[in-house]
């Protein structure tokens, strides 16, 4: 982080609007950017704009130069988490008939391959990856980060990325580092051997020397506990 970012940040915690504004400002591309991933909830997306502003005031302000991640990171899960709170405490998300239909389509394709990708999804029901993602994410479960790894090692978080898609990169690893600095010494042991070194969890339960069904059931607990952080950020 340049020394000039590094400035304005310290500026607007201390209460300088205009320095504040101005940062909105510089980063209202972001904004912008996230705000897509919610049209069609019937919501205008000027309204939805201006809640992830509020996001990022947010981000703004609770900044830690100690976290070593730029402004836009750390960013991302509060604008993303400022908009779903509205979403959801103003009323119901306007989820459209389509993709409630495609949610229910979704779901019995994975009571069939509880392991089926989002790719896999997309070219089984002939839609694209965002929309698969948005009938998962319109549910309201955090499924997408509770799924079992794969016998490589990849975890269904990473499936709903793309290489297109930085922003949703920048959410899953910020929310990954954030969560893994809370877990405690097995629990960080387990993850780091199943979605950073790619084991399988019977190799990770034999380097660990507990059960595998004992590593299935942390690994599962930890999962959850992650989707709950991420929808509460």
């Amino acid at each position: 982080m340049n020394d000039e970012l590094r400035k304005k940040i310290e500026q607007a915690q201390s209460g300088n609007k205009k320095i504040l504004n101005d940062l909105v400002e510089e980063n209202y591309g972001l904004i912008k950017s996230i705000s897509r991933r919610f049209m069609n909830r019937g919501y205008d997306i000027e309204d939805i704009n201006q809640i992830g502003a509020i996001g990022l005031i947010k981000a703004i302000k609770k900044f830690n130069f100690s976290y070593n991640v730029t402004l836009s990171t750390f960013a991302v899960a509060y604008i993303i988490g400022e908009i779903k709170r509205f979403l959801r405490d103003d009323g119901m998300v306007k989820v459209s008939r389509q993709l409630k239909c495609l949610g229910a389509q979704i779901k019995v394709e994975k009571e069939k391959n509880e392991n089926i990708s989002i790719e896999e999804l997309a070219k089984k029901l002939k839609v694209s990856k965002e929309d698969v993602v948005l009938a998962i994410d319109s549910s309201n479960t955090v499924e997408s980060l509770e799924g079992k790894a794969c016998e490589d090692g990849a975890s269904l978080i990473e499936r709903l990325g793309s290489n297109d898609n930085c922003e949703e990169k920048l959410v899953n690893n910020l929310t990954l580092k954030q969560c893994i600095e809370n877990l405690e010494p097995r629990q960080k042991e387990i993850i780091y051997l199943r979605y950073f070194k790619c084991q399988t969890q019977k190799k990770v339960a034999e380097i660990i020397g507990i059960s595998q069904v004992q590593v299935s059931r942390i690994e599962k607990q930890i999962l959850k506990n992650m989707g709950e952080e991420l929808k509460e950020a």
